[in-house]
């Protein structure tokens, strides 16, 4: 086991881990840590802790000191000058007539370097944009093309649940969000009602997705026909997944009439579970590479038979009268 700290340099930011040393370091210390970058400052996400040696990367880096108020008071001049940076850097972007969206600014804790994030449709040539900076901060510049995800993430905002946004606030990982989720929860598939401000399906599908695929496992699907306790025969008319309740029509003597049962309630032939896209593509592979095999030994029948064919043809030929040569000249 060993002893690590967990420490975010962002809003929502990875947790990245480091070895505390002997320090007393609780949630919410702002530590100097040494990175790849260099020194940088941070904020300690929880306790010192223990984890397993396969939890972290080595070579772990060391906390250099728990920040004091003067480490505080730099850390606070630095956000003000990326405003300032900020500023100088879309007033070069617009004198090159270059097309980027400028969205932050950071300084290194030693000011070694500073890095702009910007986000643009295409990729963008911004080594003139370089020199002018570095002619002006006198300093390592650093340009890092983002995503439409990442820019919101940055900038934060809210959502249309009315809280401040997930990715902004507590997400560090960006998961892998596809429309089968809303599909999974009945959603409305209007893109208006299932993106985030970023545009792209809403983060937040992801988080009641395994509910949902248990929950949907355990009822009928819609048209299906169910059984109730009394042994009478309807069709699934509506479903409330949530609540675990099935609507059933059941159609006697041209009457129609529908009630409502508890899924424990019926029997029905359950759904057949939803193949994992892996699973398809290894199926797939198989059956493509079984139907390879197949052409081929069909291919090979093929042409040994051609060749038995062509044997017994020119076994023929061998005995028959030779025609005489024809000249190679025609007569006119």
């Amino acid at each position: 086991m060993v002893k690590i700290i967990g420490v975010r340099f962002r809003d929502a930011g990875k947790v990245y881990y480091f070895d505390p040393k002997s320090f007393e370091i609780h949630a919410g210390n702002h530590v100097i840590v040494e990175t790849a970058q260099g020194i940088e400052y941070g904020t300690a996400i929880g306790g010192v802790r223990e984890v397993t040696d396969d939890e972290i990367v080595q070579p772990l880096k060391e906390v250099v000191r728990v920040a004091t108020a003067d480490d505080d008071a730099r850390a606070l001049r630095c956000k003000e000058k990326e405003k300032e940076a900020m500023v100088i850097c879309r007033e070069k972007i617009a004198k090159r007539g270059l097309e980027m969206k400028l969205i932050d600014a950071e300084y290194t804790f030693d000011n070694s370097k500073l890095l702009f994030y910007f986000t643009a449709d295409g990729r963008v040539d911004f080594r003139e944009l370089v020199k002018d900076l570095a002619s002006v901060f006198r300093m390592r510049i650093e340009l890092r093309q983002v995503g439409v995800r990442d820019e919101t993430k940055l900038l934060g905002g809210i959502g249309i649940c009315g809280r401040v946004l997930c990715c902004h606030s507590y997400l560090s990982d960006f998961a892998p969000v596809s429309i089968r989720m809303a599909k999974e929860q009945n959603l409305s598939l209007n893109p208006t009602k299932i993106s985030g401000v970023c545009g792209r399906l809403m983060c937040c599908l992801k988080n009641e997705e395994e509910t949902y695929e248990y929950l949907n496992s355990r009822m009928p699907g819609q048209g299906d026909t169910v059984t109730t306790a009394d042994g009478r025969q309807g069709t699934v008319q509506g479903l409330n997944v949530l609540r675990q309740r099935v609507k059933v029509l059941f159609e006697e003597n041209d009457e129609k009439e529908i009630e409502e049962f508890d899924v424990a309630d019926l029997t029905f032939r359950p759904r057949r579970k939803k193949e994992k896209p892996a699973k398809n593509r290894d199926k797939k592979e198989k059956d493509h590479d079984k139907n390879a095999d197949h052409n081929e030994s069909t291919d090979k029948e093929k042409r040994e038979e051609q060749g038995k064919h062509e044997h017994s043809t020119e076994g023929r030929r061998a005995h028959r009268r030779p025609e005489p040569q024809r000249s190679a000249h025609h007569p006119e």
